[in-house]
């Protein structure tokens, strides 16, 4: 019973999203409440949901300390040379935009940190796709598939847990993996192409002088994403109906954001003189995060403090700074309390454990000799309806167990198990993910909607070039 109510209940979620009945804050609350008193644990409801605030506390303190300082670099001018970089490579041709789009994500994704990913890459390229009213959907899917593949670095997370679980080197699972990873990637920028082509083909192809023709700010440096009002040239051009046409929903615009917004090079929170400094201090933070020096909230959080307190000493700044980035600051951790209801409610209840032992014993006993296939494609359902941590320290050993009588070697299964994560990354669990749809400003739904075929197909890619490649 439990078995079944739980994946009732994930899909009774991912269909009302869907098809846009409920908002994801609303259905990530009340559905899971509503199961919870089907399954008989109502009374237990408050201890579960503490539960799962409590695990998912220090991702929403990561998050909001961590908007507000890449917030802030933006409003500084930081990322001011990128941007200008990729609006010299992509010309206004909406192909090199997307190709761009996945460049910029697997690139920033060496960091490891999918929310510091979105962030940047969002940062950089919604305004133009907003300028060329380009389909906001293929940012959001191409960013968090390209993610999805570079979030198997042992830094990423998926790679040391299986590591963790199993009780291997995650060097032994990453390396032999590097062939079938690559061929992920290249199936990023080939979706990236051809995503790029049908957009070309939907908008056609213009030169820059001929899109800065059409706005008043030609000299304006393409930045955004909750800069606030501080010096902000308003473009006059209106587009209407958000990312444009198409089946692929793209979210529409609300009346504030009809016009594109475009930040005026001599906007009066730049700070050129500080440029090395806030570089300096964004490479050290970087690094700290992959060193491990210190947890990544306590990072974010005295990053953001020292950011905030040298670019702008006087405090009327300050709280100017801090009220521009507070729509997404809420929005983003707003979404991830709501999910700690979901994630509680599916742990405490004792639907995931249910749902897994189900999975495993429905394999057949014939497929013994190939559990490193089975492994790859379970990892797939199952990193997208449970948290990498329920999936690698709660199925993957009995995975393993279950490979190792058949022959099938523990590194064999390990591999195998990060092969879903292209996947995993537009999982309505992953709290990255709302960063990317709040940045973007385009409805969880509709990503989910475009994505998830995509993705599945570069996972597919992933795990069966690590069986041609023998690595599986």
């Amino acid at each position: 019973m439990l078995t079944i109510l739980g994946f009732v209940m994930i899909a009774t979620f991912l269909v009302l999203i869907m098809m846009k009945k409920m908002s994801p804050i609303a259905a990530l609350v009340l559905i899971p409440a509503l199961f919870c008193v089907f399954v008989g644990k109502g009374a237990h409801l408050g201890d579960y949901v503490l539960e799962g605030v409590g695990n998912l506390a220090p991702t929403a303190a990561m998050l909001m300390f961590a908007i507000v300082y890449f917030g802030v670099m933006i409003d500084v001018g930081l990322f001011d040379p990128i941007v200008r970089a990729i609006l010299r490579f992509c010309k206004a041709d909406p192909l090199r935009i997307v190709v761009g789009t996945a460049l910029l994500a697997a690139i920033v994704s060496l960091d490891g940190d999918g929310s510091t990913t979105f962030m940047i890459t969002v940062s950089a390229m919604y305004p133009l796709y907003k300028r060329l009213k380009m389909s906001l959907v293929v940012m959001t899917g191409v960013a968090a598939t390209a993610n999805g593949v570079m979030n198997t670095l042992p830094w990423g997370g998926p790679t040391a847990r299986a590591a963790t679980a199993l009780k291997v080197d995650a060097a032994d699972i990453f390396v032999p993996m590097i062939p079938a990873l690559a061929m992920g990637l290249v199936a990023v920028f080939l979706l990236s192409y051809a995503l790029g082509l049908r957009e070309r083909k939907r908008l056609g192809m213009l030169s820059l002088d001929e899109v800065l023709e059409k706005e008043t700010a030609s000299e304006s440096v393409l930045v955004g994403a909750g800069s606030g009002t501080d010096g902000r040239t308003s473009l006059t051009k209106k587009t209407t109906g958000g990312a444009g046409s198409g089946t692929d929903a793209e979210a529409t615009d609300d009346d504030a954001d009809d016009g594109f917004q475009g930040l005026d090079p001599n906007r009066a929170t730049l700070r050129p003189k500080l440029y090395w400094f806030n570089a300096g201090l964004t490479v050290l933070l970087l690094t700290a995060m992959i060193m491990e020096w210190l947890p990544i909230p306590v990072l974010f959080l005295l990053g953001a403090a020292l950011a905030l307190t040298v670019n702008f000493p006087h405090m009327p700044d300050q709280k100017a700074r801090i009220a521009a980035h507070a729509e997404n600051v809420l929005n983003v951790t707003g979404m991830v309390f709501a999910a700690a209801v979901f994630t509680g409610v599916l742990q405490g209840t004792g639907m995931v454990d249910s749902m897994a032992k189900w999975l495993v014993d429905a394999i057949p006993g014939g497929m013994g000799p190939h559990m490193g296939l089975v492994t790859g494609l379970l990892s797939l359902p199952l990193t997208y309806f449970m948290s990498n941590d329920g999936f690698y320290f709660g199925v993957l050993p009995v995975l393993a167990e279950a490979g190792q009588a058949h022959g099938v070697g523990t590194l064999e299964i390990a591999r195998a198990s990060i092969a879903g994560q292209a996947l995993h990354m537009s999982s309505p669990l992953v709290p990255a993910v709302y960063v990317l749809v709040g940045m973007a400003k385009v409805e969880f739904g509709d990503h989910t909607k475009f994505t998830v075929k995509w993705a599945v197909l570069t996972s597919l890619v992933v795990l069966g070039s690590g069986i041609l490649f023998g690595i599986i």
